[in-house]
């Protein structure tokens, strides 16, 4: 099996990638997504009805994307509006030097496993030990920082190049990425930084905007 794994700076994006790799056949148990959750976007006790439901509110108008998509049938409601697969048993995590994020997956579970160890920056362990290089997994940790999220999958050897194509789609260039934080002094992900505020990651998504 080889690992495989993208950043993405619009959870949408990330959201649509991990759907195309299920409909493309990677069971949901390979697959893994971390994203920030500075924004606040994510809720696990819902708008306060009586089933507390989670919530998912990107845009911040008050509803549920999950419910505008299943009225328009399309965009990113219908992404997120499976009953099935990984995007189903999202929920809440703390990791230092990124704050709260909202994690599912088998890579989730492995870092938050080293933090209960008390290993410190538990997702650059996790990504490590799953054969992500040590440099690599700095930038996709500071990423997620930043406010991006992160799509981690196990896929078969020989089947590698096809879903590297699938995750590809409005990934990050990572190396390009690395690039523009070592410009801003940034040398490596640290667990002790502060995390991210929302008008933080708001800045740095105009930034990067702005170099496209």
């Amino acid at each position: 099996m080889s690992v495989i794994s993208r950043l993405y700076d619009n959870y949408s994006d990330a959201a649509r990638a991990v759907s195309e790799l299920e409909r493309a056949g990677v069971p949901r148990d390979d697959i893994s997504l971390v994203a920030n959750n500075a924004e606040g976007w994510y809720r696990e006790d819902g708008d306060g009805s009586r089933d507390g439901s989670r919530r998912v509110d990107r845009d911040h108008d008050g509803v549920d994307d999950r419910a505008e998509g299943a009225a328009t049938g399309a965009g990113l409601g219908a992404v997120l509006g499976g009953t099935a697969g990984l995007l189903a048993g999202l929920g809440m995590l703390a990791i230092p030097g990124l704050g709260p994020v909202v994690a599912a997956g088998w890579l989730a579970s492995t870092a938050a496993v080293a933090l209960a160890g008390g290993t410190a920056g538990g997702i650059i362990g996790a990504l490590t030990q799953a054969g992500v290089s040590e440099d690599e997994a700095n930038v996709y940790a500071e990423g997620v920082r930043r406010g991006g999220t992160l799509v981690t999958a196990r896929v078969p050897d020989g089947e590698r190049s096809r879903f590297e194509a699938i995750l590809d789609r409005s990934a990050v260039n990572i190396r390009e990425r690395a690039s523009l934080y070592q410009q801003g002094g940034w040398n490596r992900f640290d667990p002790n930084a502060p995390a991210y505020t929302d008008e933080q990651i708001r800045r740095e998504r105009e930034q990067y905007r702005s170099r496209m």
